[in-house]
């Protein structure tokens, strides 16, 4: 028998195709799974790569979105956005399981295929890095082959972070802060951390309940940060990066920089 949902179906490729097929891009998400060896962990490592990368793009969506609503003064939406983001890291965060027991026998039996790829390269990572205020102008040099990527990005590293829209959102509720876009490299600076202890100490419990979301940020990104550290410990050591970075060194230094750096230093005068 022919159900109603059969005769809406479509025909592509030559595979029936449902409304779910075309509304979720299965034929697209399943063709990109293109291993270039026959190493039974490609498969895993690609895909495990592929998630995070719609993820990258995910956070960036909620991101943009609660800079809109920080920029017109509505802490509580943002709250909200950037505590759905935070369990967005939940997914993330998990991804690396799949990863994580890699040995170096078994990373190497695919590595070499890569060839120069390595996600130092991600452009959408750089943006979430860029967007949390972890700005860097040496970052964009591999992406120069690529003008468009490249452009993006220059103008993201210029454009104000996620950070920078919450403390020109402080700035105009009357606190003592900068009201503009850190500069590359900006040490933190003691009026905001003021700000962030009298935000914790005073009655307005939107703004806290901003700052709390903004840690869960941090934390889960800081996280994200450190299994990748001990997923790469594990499967190729303190060995170059296959992208022509320092690999673990570079991961290990990256951590290191904090994020949201006044909200942690306001703890300590609490």
């Amino acid at each position: 028998m022919v159900t109603h949902a059969m005769e809406q179906a479509e025909v592509a490729g030559g595979q029936l195709a449902t409304p779910y097929d075309e509304y979720v891009g299965t034929a697209v998400l399943h063709g990109l799974l293109r291993p270039l060896t026959d190493a039974p962990e490609e498969p895993a490592f690609l895909v495990t790569t592929q998630v995070m990368e719609l993820y990258f793009g995910l956070l960036c969506t909620e991101w943009r979105l609660a800079q809109r609503q920080l920029d017109a003064g509505d802490a509580a939406a943002a709250t909200t956005t950037l505590r759905r983001s935070a369990w967005h890291f939940e997914a993330l965060n998990a991804a690396w399981a799949s990863l994580s027991r890699l040995t170096p026998g078994q990373f190497n039996r695919f590595r070499e295929a890569l060839g120069e790829a390595s996600g130092f390269q991600s452009a959408m990572y750089r943006h979430v890095e860029f967007l949390l205020g972890t700005k860097s102008t040496v970052l964009l040099r591999p992406y120069r082959r690529t003008p468009e990527v490249y452009a993006e990005l220059e103008a993201a590293l210029h454009a104000p972070s996620l950070y920078d829209s919450v403390v020109s959102l402080l700035a105009r509720r009357g606190f003592d802060v900068p009201d503009g876009v850190r500069a590359e490299g900006a040490e933190p600076d003691p009026r905001v951390e003021a700000a962030w202890l009298e935000v914790y100490q005073g009655d307005d419990d939107g703004l806290r309940e901003l700052a709390e979301s903004l840690v869960d940020l941090a934390t889960q990104f800081s996280d994200w940060r450190y299994r990748h550290v001990l997923a790469v410990r594990r499967s190729m050591g303190a060995k170059p990066g296959s992208g022509g970075s320092s690999g673990l060194r570079f991961l290990e230094q990256s951590m290191r920089r904090e994020i949201f750096p006044e909200m942690w230093a306001a703890r300590t005068a609490m």
